[in-house]
């Protein structure tokens, strides 16, 4: 028979343990904070109450009443394990709120989780009912080998997401590029894959294996303004200085590009044909890129027909023109060297 305290004891601690768990579900998900507060209290008295009754739940019993009260100290000593579980759970959740990373942290607290219920459930099978942790161990040892070996391509994403979450290439909300040519921003990051949602609005899905091995920009780091180069052929018969300002003065008009810091209009090279310039200019995101090329593109072309500036035929078409006239070779060859020689 039970001592009358510690049958009451039992008794509290059992009540305690479905409350708490009642309590645990009302206050929901949105609320961590308050969660945590109840998970922590109801512990706190569970684990007071069982100490002082004289029952140590991470003791192992043998039969009768020095186990803890036969089922009703088994269930007791359950509950407990279980409240340490959700309270351990409930501070690495809260401290991921608080670090305002959720969807980079997702895969942690999965793995955490996870580590926690395995472990809360070896103590309840060693410590509550007495069972022989090492075979267990060594059993489960030789299943996971086997199940090692048949989910490689499995494992393989799950430790390199790991690794990715680690080395921090990317956040949530990073816009990378790949070099495979696969841009776009990423949207979630989980124990198997990385998903990016790309500018034609579709989701690409990056198995982390894969991802682990390919070279990547991240085009949000230092800051997600972007730079883009433009080239531009203007005819030979314009002094380069003119054309310089001109095209400059076209850039600075442009409310599309970022003009801190300023635009840059570079003079690359100049032959009998054409002046090659490049129109170096930044954007506020990678997002921005088409907007910000069809205007500077329109407002070049009205500052360059305002001021009587020619464009210069694109050198594809010289080739051909070239190519086609009698001693075209012998033209060809001609301006080769005139262009290696400027």
């Amino acid at each position: 028979m039970l001592a009358y305290p510690t049958f009451l004891a039992l008794v509290a601690v059992n009540i305690l343990g479905v409350l708490g768990i009642i309590v645990w579900h009302l206050q929901g998900r949105q609320r961590p904070t308050a969660r945590l507060i109840v998970q922590i209290l109801f512990f706190a008295a569970m684990t007071i109450v069982l100490v002082l009754s004289g029952i140590i739940p991470y003791r192992v019993y043998g039969a009768g009443v020095a186990s803890g009260g036969g089922l009703l100290g088994t269930s007791a000593r359950v509950l407990w394990w279980v409240h340490l579980a959700w309270a351990t759970i409930g501070f690495v959740r809260l401290y991921i709120v608080l670090d305002r990373r959720p969807q980079e942290a997702r895969l942690f607290q999965d793995l955490i989780v996870a580590a926690v219920y395995l472990g809360v459930t070896l103590s309840i099978v060693g410590f509550v009912f007495g069972a022989p942790i090492g075979t267990l161990v060594a059993t489960s040892g030789v299943v996971a080998i086997i199940i090692g070996l048949a989910l490689q391509n499995t494992l393989g994403d799950l430790f390199s997401g790991v690794a990715l979450t680690l080395g921090r290439p990317f956040s949530i909300g990073d816009w990378i590029q790949l070099a495979d040519g696969t841009e776009g921003r990423v949207v979630e990051n989980n124990w198997r894959s990385t998903h990016v949602l790309t500018p034609a609005h579709n989701i690409v899905v990056l198995p982390n294996s894969a991802l682990a091995k390919i070279a990547l920009t991240n085009l949000t780091r230092p800051d997600e303004s972007h730079l883009i180069v433009l080239p531009l052929r203007i005819a030979a018969i314009h002094r380069p200085s003119i054309v310089h300002e001109v095209i400059l003065t076209a850039l600075q008009t442009c409310y599309c590009i970022v003009q801190d810091p300023a635009p840059i209009v570079a003079l690359k090279s100049v032959d009998a044909i054409a002046i090659e310039l490049e129109l170096q200019f930044r954007v506020t995101s990678p997002t921005q890129r088409t907007p910000a090329r069809n205007e500077v593109i329109d407002v070049v072309y009205g500052q360059c027909a305002a001021n009587g500036i020619a464009f210069a035929p694109p050198v594809q078409s010289l080739i051909h023109w070239i190519a086609g006239t009698p001693g075209g070779q012998t033209a060809t060859s001609g301006t080769q060297s005139l262009s290696g020689a400027l």
